[in-house]
């Protein structure tokens, strides 16, 4: 029968859609706005309001079309074609499932505008804005447009079996590795380590926080695409994952340092948001407490110890919250969603974390790789780091030439 319209689940749409853009703006500006410090804050927000006119308009010419049709017989396990270029053929009453596709191309959208957006927290404080529209708009073209299709619109990686319910691959793992690339490549920001940069703000950041968490619910349960008990579901499995990770990284953190903090509390928080993303459609109640307890331990240890170790400055830990957690959530997806299909025999459960993990893998190596092309690029054509100079005195008055508080 063909496909009809079911205004429920247009209505659960069109909310979910409002809730992953206001993830970015104002929840992630808010979030690393208050992380930075006083001089670099307006430089954060305009970065993550630029990005989502940006990527909003290559959406609309290429992105869409190139994620979500099938492409030509030789490259469509890895690309989409142009037959929706410019949203052609999305007309009032064209339909995706049983919501209007105008609606699912703009919920799609949401998910393409906060991908680039998360990585900028990885090179925050030094990299000039010409330079980030470039690196974010090229980027979105050559790393999560094909990586979404892969996963998402019928390719390779789909047809393979690779599960992704809401972005742990797609968002967080690309988004992730291309933060760690480039915060090592641009380089520390200037008396890093040895000079203390506290966040200048932590009330814009519990904030922030709390709109990502709220905003989480339509990233997640708006994934099942309908108003039914898969979303509810993800709902559910959600809260208790971001929970269970707040909890556990603040124990951490307390019996470590002797006291918990509210910086903590907050990326624990985030973390298991993150990790729970794409097994959010497939994972009990107690497998989202599972979930949260790993990535409160594993992101704890990824934003810390590990950054120390290897001295990467990874300015607001975009790879160690959400690469992390979204590998290990991925990997731990191919345990839960075996469960959930029946598959409890471990052979059911070896094979669908093989595939998560050949996902994982297939998605780093394209995401470190094409991201390192691509910021040579920008660096030999508008160079990608402001000088020491502009860095003393912050971005958002040699960028901007405006201040985001009164000195």
């Amino acid at each position: 029968m063909p496909p009809t319209l079911d205004t429920g689940n247009t209505a659960w749409m069109l909310t979910s859609t409002g809730l992953v853009l206001f993830m970015t703006i104002p929840g992630l500006a808010l979030f690393y706005g208050g992380l930075v410090r006083t001089k670099n804050v307006l430089s954060v927000l305009m970065q993550c309001f630029s990005i989502t006119a940006i990527v909003t308009l290559l959406w609309v010419a290429v992105g869409y079309s190139a994620v979500f049709t099938p492409g030509s017989p030789g490259l469509g396990a890895f690309i989409g074609g142009t037959e929706k270029a410019f949203l052609g053929g999305v007309s009032r009453e064209a339909l995706s499932g049983s919501v209007p596709e105008s609606i699912f191309a703009m919920f799609q959208l949401t998910f393409a505008i906060i991908t680039p957006a998360l990585i900028i927290g990885a090179f925050a404080e030094r990299m000039a804005f010409g330079a980030m529209l470039l690196l974010m708009a090229l980027w979105s073209l050559v790393v999560y447009v094909p990586v979404a299709h892969w996963i998402w619109g019928g390719g390779w990686l789909q047809k393979m079996g690779a599960l992704d319910f809401a972005g742990g691959i797609v968002v967080h793992v690309s988004a992730g590795v291309a933060g760690l690339v480039t915060c090592v490549y641009i380089g520390k920001r200037k008396g890093f380590p040895a000079t203390p940069m506290p966040p200048h703000s932590l009330t814009l950041s519990v904030v922030g926080a709390g709109m990502l968490w709220v905003g989480w619910f339509g990233f997640n349960a708006g994934s099942a695409l309908a108003a039914n008990g898969q979303a509810g579901m993800a709902v559910t499995v959600t809260q208790i994952s971001a929970a269970t990770a707040a909890v556990v990284w603040t124990l951490i953190e307390w019996l470590r340092n002797g006291r918990p903090s509210t910086l903590g509390i907050i990326t624990g928080a985030v973390a298991g948001l993150a990790t729970i993303t794409p097994a959010s459609g497939y994972a009990s109640p107690l497998g989202a407490i599972v979930i949260g307890a790993v990535a409160g331990a594993v992101c704890f240890y990824g934003a810390t110890s590990l950054k120390r170790r290897f001295g990467y400055d990874d300015a607001l830990d975009a790879f160690g919250v959400h690469g992390i957690g979204g590998l290990v959530g991925s990997v731990l997806t191919g345990v839960f969603a075996a469960k959930a299909a029946g598959g409890t025999e471990a052979i059911a459960i070896g094979r669908q974390v093989g595939v998560q993990v050949l996902a994982c893998a297939a998605t780093m190596v394209w995401s470190a790789l094409a991201t390192a092309v691509i910021i040579k690029v920008v660096d030999a054509t508008v160079g990608i780091r402001v000088d020491e100079e502009k860095e003393m005195v912050g971005l958002d008055l040699s960028d901007h030439e405006e201040r985001g508080y009164f000195y």
